[in-house]
């Protein structure tokens, strides 16, 4: 039911509700990410919204809500988030598992977080109680707002109707998804890339 409001107001209220939900869903509210992106590359297939703007208003909006978390972890550390993240579904074994993220891929993990559900929004929460620079924050979390927005949204564009089995199904087969949407999404923005040279040298 949620799921389905949220699709009606993106549909309704365009950019404003795509910056929106982006926002208050990388904070850590229950906003289905992924499917809210493919779902925005659905309307552009259909004309209803346009491709830039949409991908444009995707990246800052989940930057946005990346910057937010980064502040409160920062300002109010580990113990305000164990007291008050439950509210959020924040938990201290969620905050250790994804410390555990960072010792493993370092800060590249904040990159590759934006394409796991459950770490993506933690990550930012992690950059800040480890006091990272604002400066060191964004060297990887722009490219990684980047490259998720355009790589779902593009999916989502060209898959049409069939939006919702395909995002399904990448939940489904987590990992793999993520390798061959990445390696996807270079391809179609190399064919798109290309084409817009091909018209300019027209």
């Amino acid at each position: 039911m949620f799921q389905h409001k949220l699709l009606w107001f993106i549909a309704h209220y365009g950019y404003i509700g795509i910056f929106g939900a982006l926002v208050l869903g990388i904070i850590g509210l229950p906003v289905p990410d992924e499917i809210l992106m493919t779902f925005s590359g659905y309307l552009i297939s259909k004309g209803r919204l346009h491709y830039i703007p949409t991908v444009i208003v995707s990246v800052i909006g989940s930057f946005a809500g990346m910057t937010i978390s980064y502040y409160i972890g920062y300002k109010l550390g580990h113990p305000f988030l164990e007291k008050y993240g439950r509210k959020i579904h924040i938990t201290k074994e969620r905050l250790d598992h994804t410390q555990a993220w960072f010792k493993r891929f370092g800060k590249f993990a904040l990159t590759i977080g934006y394409f796991i559900p459950g770490v993506r929004h933690l990550t930012a929460y992690s950059a800040g109680i480890s006091r990272w620079s604002f400066r060191s924050f964004s060297l990887y979390a722009a490219p990684g707002a980047m490259l998720w927005a355009v790589t779902f949204i593009t999916l989502g564009t060209y898959i049409g109707e069939h939006w919702r089995v395909v995002t399904e199904m990448i939940h489904r087969y987590l990992l793999i998804s993520v390798v061959m949407l990445l390696a996807a999404g270079l391809v179609l923005w190399f064919v798109r890339k290309t084409r817009i040279k091909k018209i300019w040298a027209k």
